[in-house]
Order: C-alpha cells, then sequence, then structure tokens
C-alpha cells in the first residue's frame, strides 16, 4: 500500500507551473487569493501539514513555531534568505529548514545595475517629465547626471552577488572595490580586478558608488549607520537590492536631504513594505516595491528547488538545501 501523500500548505501564489506540480506530487494546500497570511492562519498551516512553504513576508518566529504541530517536520521556504524564519528553535522542535540558494544572483545583479543607473542618470526624473508633458525639448544642462566609466564602485558583501555586480560594473569601466569578512580568492579577485579593503572605513570614504550586498544578521544590523554615511563624499550615491535593515533608513534620509550624499537606491527596506515617508519625499532617490529577483525564470527556478527539497525529504533523505544554524 502507498505511503499517504505529504500535506503542504504554501503560503502564497506561486507561477502556475510550480503550483501544478506541487498537486500531483502532494497534497497541497494553495493560496488564494495571493494576500499574505495573517499570524492566526499561519499557526493554523502549521498546526496542520507535513511542510509548510513560507516566503519573505512571513514571519516565523519562536512563538509560532512552539505552536506547530506533531505532523510539521519541513519549512521548505521559497526564497534563499532565512532571516524572518527561527532556524534555530525549529531545529531544536526537529522541524527542518531549507531555502532556495544561488538562483537569484544574476536578476538581482542586473538590478543593482538598473539602480545604479537610474540613480546616476536621474532616469526616472526623465521618465517622469516626459509622463507628465512637461518636456519641452533638449536642453545642455538638463538632466545632468554622472558617467559610470573610471567610477569607483565599492561592494560591501562579495558572496555570489556581490561577484556578479563586479563583473557587470568592470564592463561599464568602472572600479571594483569590495569589504568583505573574509577576502576573496586570488583568481576570483584577478578575473573582478578588484580591490580588497580591510577597514569598511576607508572603503567608505573613497567611493563614489557603494553597493549593499550582504545578508541582514546581527553583524550586519545598521552596517551603515549615520557614521559611516558622513564619511561618504557628498558626491556618492548608495544602492541597496540586498536587505534593508543593513542601513538606517532613518540615517540616509537625513543624510539625503542634507546633502551629505548625493543619492540612493533601494529595492529593500528596514520595515519590509513599511517605508520612511520622509524617504517617499526626498528627490534623489529611486524606490522600487522589492522587484529585484522578480522574473519569470527565476521564480519558477525557486518553485523548482522547493519541490526538490520536499520530494528528497519525502523519499526519506536530507533535503539538498536545508539550513543550519552554523550556516547563518
Amino acid at each position: 500500500m502507498p505511503s499517504p501523500r505529504l500535506s503542504v500548505v504554501v503560503t502564497r501564489r506561486l507561477p502556475e507551473p510550480v503550483e501544478t506540480r506541487m498537486k500531483e506530487l502532494f497534497d497541497v494546500r494553495l493560496r488564494d487569493p495571493d494576500t499574505r497570511m495573517s499570524r492566526e492562519e499561519l499557526a493554523e498551516a502549521m498546526q496542520s501539514a507535513d511542510v509548510l512553504v513560507p516566503t519573505i513576508t512571513d514571519q516565523i518566529d519562536a512563538a509560532l513555531i512552539g505552536q506547530a504541530g506533531d505532523r510539521l517536520r519541513l519549512i521548505a521556504n521559497y526564497g534563499s534568505g532565512v532571516d524572518h524564519i527561527d532556524v534555530a528553535t525549529a531545529r531544536s522542535r526537529g522541524i527542518l529548514v531549507s531555502n532556495t540558494p544561488g538562483v537569484v544572483t544574476e536578476d538581482t545583479a542586473d538590478m543593482v545595475m538598473a539602480l545604479i543607473m537610474a540613480v546616476t542618470r536621474r532616469i526616472p526624473e526623465g521618465i517622469a517629465s516626459m509622463a507628465g508633458g512637461n518636456w519641452d525639448g533638449w536642453s545642455p544642462m538638463a538632466f545632468l547626471g554622472s558617467r559610470l566609466a573610471g567610477k569607483r564602485l565599492g561592494i560591501l558583501g562579495m558572496g555570489r552577488i556581490g561577484q556578479a555586480v563586479a563583473r557587470r560594473a568592470k564592463v561599464f569601466g568602472c572600479q571594483v572595490h569590495y569589504h568583505n569578512r573574509r577576502r576573496v580568492r586570488p583568481e576570483i579577485e584577478e578575473e573582478l580586478e578588484a580591490t580588497w579593503w580591510e577597514s569598511l572605513d576607508q572603503m567608505l570614504a573613497r567611493m563614489d558608488i557603494v553597493s549593499i550586498n550582504c545578508p541582514h544578521t546581527p553583524s550586519t544590523f545598521h552596517l551603515l549607520n549615520a557614521r559611516r554615511l558622513k564619511l561618504m563624499k557628498p558626491s556618492a550615491v548608495v544602492v541597496n537590492a540586498s536587505r534593508g535593515e543593513v542601513i538606517d533608513e532613518n540615517a540616509l534620509t537625513r543624510a539625503l536631504r542634507a546633502g551629505e550624499i548625493a543619492g540612493a537606491g533601494l529595492d529593500v527596506y528596514e520595515r519590509g513594505n513599511q517605508i520612511n515617508p520622509r524617504l517617499r519625499e526626498v528627490p534623489n532617490v529611486v524606490l522600487l516595491p522589492h522587484m529585484g529577483s522578480a522574473t519569470i525564470e527565476g521564480r519558477i527556478e525557486m518553485g523548482e528547488k522547493v519541490l526538490i527539497n520536499i520530494k528528497t525529504f519525502a523519499d526519506g533523505h536530507r533535503p539538498p538545501d536545508q539550513v543550519v544554524p552554523g550556516m547563518l
């Protein structure tokens, strides 16, 4: 007699091919309409399912994990970052956690470059002028931005995404610099023509563009704080498509309003979708709705990784993308 299919609850809508395959393989409860689950709905799902498939919009903290039923054995996160999941508490309850690493590297690096171009070349201002019917013709002094070639780009976090950004920036003629917890291998530095800075403070003071590409951990929370923002050149810009908590958003807003830095491009925010209203009012900032990984190809690949993690677990093996506290 075949074993019963795993009960799986998915907290948000996923691409149609992924949902179809979920229905073929598991006893799955899909989310319709595509709205964020309440805390009560998450608790109910964790009490009734074998596997929960959450996203970054779901806060799976210790208290919620404490309410999980005996059936829950895997939290198969749809996404790479797991700072919204208390992995240590899950592990203590015998609940495995998996993620989808490596999928969004190229997509996010593309968005970093898009943000850099948008801020330095004032692209949103040009779009707004055309959309509003305010453009009355070319002028030598209109919409003046900055050339990328020759600029110093400082990458904060030289992991997969940081390196992908460096490859793109090198093609644009930027000088690549980076600060990382550990220096990357010499052959990577040589390929990227990248200069390592042991001191983040010293790097920030010399860069024209700073790209945040590190995860959110206790050690990176507000890594770019008011003191470090003051080290940057008044002509410098900062972009962030990584984690909003790495930048002190209030300090960034003050620096932008005071003209202490020239601009910012943000795809992530310190408090999720609760954006500082004063930040919205600053003219020299480009704000995007966390769309750095939003490609059809990437979303389907993420779903395929979730499927593999659950199927491998169902077959009695360790999910290939299992996350353990020591990795964080």
